[in-house]
């Protein structure tokens, strides 16, 4: 089976009230964090309102992070392509790639913040178009090409790259939520897709039918999309035990949900926690719930099941968030990749084979006891001084050790 990939993606939800020259340079530390624990991949966000979504341009950000990271992959999570001019945004990704030493993932998306397209002055009804007329621009810059374009909001005139990806091929992604048009755009371009809408639990059991959507648009365009490519957004807190998880991340959870979903936002449908136990129970105690607040097991439990639902995907994606303080979230990410990623991927089977061998093998390495206890006992000044040096004060294990009492009484 494949390896399944982990990363983090930040939007960034961060509750208004911090400095944000703090926020940002918390959030580089979290990057180097994810990179010295050895994640894949780490995207940021762009957006222009709302308080609690300050990163303007993950370009920006993610230049930053490369100079403090070593490997960890780099995505925007997303360039918000209606907003920009495309060879502005393919310049940039190119001068990105360069800066991180080919380690740029290029995401992009429509806007996902209606307020950010009225601060534009954009039509949201024009959006999605745009990114698909962007996407196709941009592929075409990246592959060297000279480009004339007139659209009815921006002109290219001869236009061409200075300087090509660093990458051979840079790898394109799109952002899903529920509606078909992101997977529609992976399949037409054959290119990756980022999963945000799986964070609920009616996203979270579309996803089947999502990956149906990409699978349509490929066949009818010639392309090909892989699993492999696919990549599905989660939220967890972990701790220690379900409990503790629980009074790490409750009021954090509520204080997100009530001022940032429902009062900011005022997503239809929500209505605002009571208390952090409800905003627990409610959020990762329901019935086919999409976070997870507990244990690394109960994690491990939720991805097997997004990749049974899903039918595979290539790698999973976890929702930054400041539920917790930051050192109980920088923890939580330590355990996931301590205990959640090698349970996931493998990487413990052979040791755990490794020591089944041995338990259930045990007669076969009684002889190697007996070999050392042959040598000893033949020597009595050697037999003598294991009554001081005997089992317990000596670096040689217990098993291989005499028993005097029995020996003795032998003698």
């Amino acid at each position: 089976m494949a390896r399944l990939k982990f990363g983090a993606f930040l939007a960034p939800h961060h509750p208004i009230g911090e400095h944000p020259m703090l926020q940002f340079r918390r959030d580089l530390d979290l990057v180097e964090q994810l990179d010295a624990l050895g994640y894949d991949e780490f995207w940021c966000g762009e957006h222009h309102s709302s308080g609690w979504e300050m990163i303007a341009s993950p370009e920006m950000f993610l230049a930053a992070a490369g100079e403090r990271t070593k490997r960890i992959k780099l995505g925007t999570g997303v360039v918000s392509l209606p907003y920009h001019h495309p060879f502005n945004v393919a310049q940039r990704m190119v001068q990105l790639d360069h800066m991180t030493g080919g380690r740029a993932i290029f995401g992009s998306g429509p806007g996902a913040l209606a307020s950010d397209a009225h601060t534009l002055g954009i039509d949201p009804m024009t959006q999605r178009d745009r990114q698909d007329e962007a996407i196709g621009i941009i592929r075409r810059l990246f592959n060297g090409e000279r480009v004339t374009a007139r659209s009815d909001w921006f002109t290219m005139n001869d236009a061409a790259l200075q300087i090509l990806p660093l990458q051979e091929e840079m790898p394109f992604v799109v952002a899903s939520q529920i509606s078909p048009s992101g997977m529609t755009l992976a399949g037409k371009y054959g290119i990756g897709i980022i999963s945000l809408g799986s964070m609920t639990t009616q996203g979270l059991m579309s996803l089947q039918q999502q990956w149906q959507f990409a699978e349509d648009a490929a066949k009818k365009h010639g392309t090909t999309v892989r699993r492999a490519d696919w990549r599905v957004l989660l939220t967890w807190h972990i701790a220690e035990t379900r409990e503790q998880a629980r009074r790490e991340a409750g009021a954090g959870l509520m204080r997100w949900h009530n001022e940032y979903n429902v009062g900011t936002l005022q997503r239809p449908g929500l209505t605002a926690f009571s208390s952090p136990d409800e905003a627990v129970d409610k959020t990762a105690f329901v019935e086919g719930a999409a976070s997870t607040i507990g244990t690394p097991d109960d994690l491990v439990k939720t991805i097997k099941n997004v990749m049974q639902v899903s039918g595979g995907v290539g790698a999973i994606i976890g929702f930054v968030h400041d539920w917790a303080n930051p050192e109980n979230t920088r923890r939580s990410w330590d355990m996931v990749a301590r205990y959640v990623v090698p349970e996931i991927n493998g990487y413990i089977d052979g040791l755990r084979r490794s020591q089944k061998f041995v338990i259930e093998n045990r007669a076969i390495f009684e002889r190697a006891g007996q070999a050392v206890m042959a040598k000893i006992m033949e020597n009595e000044k050697a037999a003598e001084a294991l009554k001081v040096t005997g089992p317990g004060r000596v670096a040689i294990p217990a098993v291989n050790a005499p028993d005097l009492q029995k020996e003795a009484a032998k003698r």
